[in-house]
């Protein structure tokens, strides 16, 4: 009984406590709802006063944007205003000056009808005067002028003449004494040994019995090397000694290298000749390729292909002359680079194409046509620059220069081959280019006789006085100079030397 009296307690006391809660919970969000409503209507009293500012912010900057805009818009018409006065005063100088243009048309128009009557009147005066001077003459007009011109002519040929040689003289010492400058520079520079090769070479032997084994039961083994290298082998007399005989300087020198090779060895039979021989060709392959190379990296040129530095190789057994074309084109190569560093020119392409400039002949004898236009298209098969392949196919002036590189490996050219002992020639083709040179320069009408001097590097024309008068002995000596040019190979200059003498001969009795 006191259980149940307990826990009515409890539920009651449950049931108060819960709604007490709930009397206080509802008078405090009625609190909080009176207290967020009187927040709002704060707040928005507070936006309304905002935005009252901010619209009369609005409408002050709306005033005086549009009063600085009137301000602009009076400002721009000032402008223009201006501008169309100033427009208005142009039109009114273009319109006087475009008056005074037509004022003046007028008068140049009058102006140019006065002196093309004035031009006319002049005409007929001066028709007057020729048929006037024609009548009193006896002559036409075209035989007078003929006729004055004549007398112009044989008054002033002989001033002509002296007036030439004047300034040949002077032109002539200004530039032999700059060219001697320049190339006594280049010369001294640079010196160059040379030797001379024939077209024989001559064998030692260890003992005249190798010549028998040399020649071979019945001629064989003669035959064989003969064959196999394509030279002539003569076995003489000399004790000794064999001599190797060729035009061709590469064949000849293969077969030296065999028979040196035979000698040592002993062996010398054809089945072992023709062993020697290949070994001999592949031998002077090596030389041919090392002998280019050697040049290139002497004359300190870069970037030429290699089948072009082995045609190269092949000039060190041609010789012009009896001088040898690998040296010289060395010796050219260095000569030109002096030369166009001496006037500015182009070193590395004057370098280059002296170099090269004698590079058809490594295959003249395969390859019809001048050894400088081969030149020419070898240099442009490999792809070398214009201006070289210019001054090579240009060096024996077989086409017109036309650069400076050229002209100074034509002169390079002409020195390293002139100077005494670089070249030489036979007996036969000396005398035979000396007759050659007379008989050009005796071709010529007026020559009374001519003498080759000087080793062949002049001539000397005389010349009949009373046919040939001072103008036309310069011609002369240029005509002869030109065919000299066309005709004749030579190494080197010649020099023409015509001679005009008259003498007034008196006897006192």
């Amino acid at each position: 009984m006191s259980n149940l009296i307990w826990l009515i307690i409890i539920l009651l006391g449950t049931g108060g406590g819960f709604t007490l809660g709930y009397v206080i919970r509802k008078f405090k969000a009625k609190a909080q709802i009176d207290s967020a409503e009187s927040q709002a209507e704060k707040t928005i009293e507070k936006a309304k006063t905002k935005a009252r500012e901010i619209l009369l912010e609005a409408k002050d900057e709306a005033l005086r944007i549009k009063e600085q805009a009137k301000k602009e818009e009076g400002e721009r018409r000032s402008k223009i205003i201006a501008l169309e006065e100033r427009l208005s005063k142009k039109e009114e100088m273009l319109e006087e000056k475009i008056e005074n243009l037509e004022q003046k048309k007028s008068l140049l128009s009058k102006k140019e009808q006065e002196i093309e009557e004035l031009k006319n009147q002049i005409k007929e005066i001066r028709r007057r005067q020729e048929q006037e001077l024609q009548k009193i003459s006896r002559l036409s007009k075209e035989e007078a002028k003929k006729l004055l011109l004549q007398m112009v002519e044989k008054e002033s040929s002989e001033e002509l003449v002296e007036r030439i040689k004047k300034l040949e003289a002077r032109l002539k010492e200004e530039a032999d004494e700059k060219a001697r400058e320049i190339i006594s520079e280049a010369i001294q520079r640079l010196a160059a040994p040379q030797t001379t090769e024939t077209t024989v070479y001559t064998i030692h032997l260890p003992s005249d019995e190798m010549k028998g084994r040399i020649i071979g039961r019945e001629g064989r083994n003669i035959n064989a090397i003969e064959k196999a290298t394509g030279v002539d082998v003569i076995v003489d007399d000399t004790p000794e000694a064999i001599v190797i005989s060729a035009f061709d300087p590469v064949r000849r020198y293969i077969a030296k290298i065999a028979l040196e090779k035979l000698i040592a060895d002993g062996r010398i039979q054809p089945a072992r000749i023709e062993e020697v021989v290949k070994e001999a060709k592949k031998e002077v392959a090596k030389i041919i390729k090392e002998s280019g190379e050697q040049a290139v990296y002497e004359v300190g040129v870069a970037g030429l292909p290699e089948d072009l530095i082995k045609l190269l190789g092949r000039l060190r057994f041609r010789t012009s002359y009896g001088q040898n074309v690998l040296k010289h084109s060395v010796e050219v190569a260095f000569l030109a680079s002096m030369l166009a560093a001496e006037i500015g020119a182009d070193q590395n392409i004057a370098k280059k194409a002296g170099l090269l400039h004698d590079i058809g002949k490594a295959v003249d004898h395969e390859v019809p046509g001048s050894h400088a236009l081969i030149g020419r298209d070898i240099a442009k098969k490999f792809g070398l620059p214009e201006e070289v392949v210019h001054a090579i196919e240009a060096h024996h002036e077989e086409v017109p220069f036309k650069t400076t590189e050229a002209i100074l490996v034509q002169a390079a050219d002409a020195i390293s081959g002139a100077r005494p002992g670089a070249r030489r020639e036979t007996l036969e083709s000396y005398i035979k280019r000396l007759e050659e040179l007379e008989n050009i320069a005796n071709s010529f009408p007026g020559v009374e006789k001519s003498f080759a001097i000087q080793a062949g590097r002049e001539i000397r024309v005389l010349v009949i006085p009373e046919k040939i008068s001072d103008l036309e002995a310069i011609k002369l000596a240029k005509n002869i100079a030109h065919k000299i040019e066309k005709e004749l190979k030579y190494p080197g200059q010649i020099k023409v030397n015509v001679i005009r003498e008259t003498r007034a001969i008196e006897y006192a009795e």
